[in-house]
């Protein structure tokens, strides 16, 4: 391993096979030129696999020139990404270098793209395909010698479907696909995200918080839908709040958890305080349904803590030989996608919505299911 991947490769935390597989192809899809399309949920780490894709490859000694399409009023992103001239539009006081021209040599990072106007989707196809730009208000075309990486949260195979995603436009930035994967995909991972972080925003000369065992179960359990970046957060206020404490879920306010957290938190007071491997399986499928980014808990989450409270009393009977736990938990998310399935009358979009998911995923988990859309 070069020098360059070892130490880029500690920003990809975590042993599962997902991320294993994510540090063995960055080195293999960095040597080319060729145009990436990064996929995967909102918090997952897209921008850092592309700076990883920059940093590994020979335009590393280049820009890296990130930029948020959908952060952009579409009015300003063509001028924004391409340049223009003064006097091209009202307020082009000078000459204005675009973010292509800006990465030159190096590599541009085209986040949310799934959110660009059907109008710039145009002339960056005609970008890709004559790797040259026409800045706002310019007579001539400017050759630009730039590695493309593209990301999104979006469906775009949908996005095309629903006439808002240009399809040739899809298949010039989906050259290389990549995928980065869901935390609750990787929830063996959280108890070295959590020690990362803990170190990560540690203040100056202070130690970094730790978890108790029920509360590191508790925080695999919570799916995750602000993903990694949700996690980091959160770290990053109990560091700030609980410098160099050990953590326990029933000690901390209610306030400071995600909703799905506190959930947990009520559901595991009510049984006696109970950890989340003392639960029925089933709960963290039942908790996703109330996960959220919020600070707080509303009122009308006490119905869902009792519903979830209940579920925990029937809890499962160990056998003596044993089980399989993958078996098992494989067994219940078949059964509540199957229900869910029958609840929304083979409604993909329906399902993939009340379970959580993205369409994609649903599809994936129906394929390898056997499971037939009623």
């Amino acid at each position: 391993m070069n020098n360059r991947y070892a130490k880029n490769s500690l920003a990809f935390v975590g042993e599962s096979d997902a991320i294993r597989a994510l540090r063995k192809i960055l080195p293999v899809v960095a040597i080319s030129s060729s145009t990436v399309l990064i996929t995967g949920e909102s918090g997952t780490g897209k921008e850092i696999v592309a700076r990883s894709l920059h940093n590994l490859s020979n335009r590393a000694s280049c820009n890296f020139v990130p930029i948020n399409c959908a952060a952009i009023p579409k009015e300003l992103l063509e001028s924004e990404l391409f340049g223009h001239k003064k006097g091209s539009f009202t307020g082009a006081i000078t000459d204005k270098l675009g973010r292509f021209e800006l990465a030159h040599g190096g590599s541009i990072f085209l986040d949310e793209i799934g959110d660009m106007s059907l109008e710039i989707q145009v002339k960056l196809l005609r970008v890709l395909q004559e790797k040259t730009i026409d800045p706002v208000g310019a007579v001539r075309s400017v050759a630009v010698d730039v590695r493309v990486i593209a990301a999104t949260h979006r469906d775009l195979e949908a996005e095309i479907q629903a006439g808002r995603f240009r399809e040739d436009l899809y298949y010039r930035l989906n050259v290389i696909p990549l995928n980065t994967p869901a935390l609750r995909e990787r929830a063996g991972d959280v108890p070295m995200l959590l020690d990362h972080f803990s170190k990560q925003h540690a203040g100056a000369e202070q130690d970094p918080i730790t978890f108790s065992v029920d509360f590191v179960q508790a925080l695999q359990a919570y799916p995750w839908p602000g993903n990694v970046r949700e996690l980091s957060n959160l770290i990053d206020r109990f560091s700030t709040l609980f410098s160099g404490q050990c953590l326990d879920l029933q000690s901390l306010p209610s306030t400071l958890l995600p909703k799905g957290l506190a959930a947990l938190q009520s559901a595991s007071a009510a049984c006696g305080g109970a950890t989340p491997s003392s639960l029925d399986p089933a709960l963290p499928a039942a908790i996703a349904g109330l996960a959220g980014s919020g600070d707080g808990v509303p009122q009308t989450l006490g119905n869902e803590v009792e519903k979830i409270t209940m579920m925990s009393q029937a809890l499962p009977v160990l056998p003596p030989e044993g089980l399989s736990l993958k078996h098992r938990l494989a067994e219940i998310e078949r059964d509540l996608i199957s229900q869910a399935l029958s609840r929304t009358n083979g409604n993909i979009s329906q399902t993939a919505r009340i379970l959580n998911l993205q369409r994609t995923t649903l599809i994936e988990k129906i394929q390898k299911f056997g499971l037939r859309p009623t």
